[in-house]
């Protein structure tokens, strides 16, 4: 059996927030660590019916990166789930969901913009 592990470090200021996120997965052709500006990871908990969580970001991670971010989890999310379910109909949902959200930012950034000139 091929075991891989993931490492992630996250680095805390004096008030415990993200000030870097690095990580690491030894099957990676990368030697090493990466930085990242935000994560999002999740898992199942079959026993408890339940998601657990851990979505971090540090201050240098933009509003933008965060919508992109975002937009690119959602389609993403959209892929796998259609992977394991065969839900095309629910996944081209999520998928026109991330569509409008992105959308719908990109329109509000427009407005404060004008606001601002």
């Amino acid at each position: 059996m091929i075991k891989s592990n993931i490492a992630i470090e996250v680095e805390l200021d004096d008030k415990r927030v993200p000030e870097a996120i690095r990580w690491h997965a030894t099957e990676s052709t990368i030697q090493r660590p990466q930085e990242a500006k935000a994560m999002m990871l999740a898992f199942w908990d079959s026993a408890e019916k339940a998601a657990l969580r851990i979505d971090l970001w540090t201050e240098k991670m933009m509003v933008d990166e965060m919508a992109d971010f975002y937009y690119q989890t959602f389609m993403t999310m959209a892929d796998t789930y259609e992977r394991a379910t065969k839900q095309k109909e629910l996944s081209d949902d999520m998928r026109q969901f991330a569509k409008d959200f992105y959308q719908k930012f990109r329109d509000i950034q427009m407005k404060e913009n004008k606001l601002e000139s």
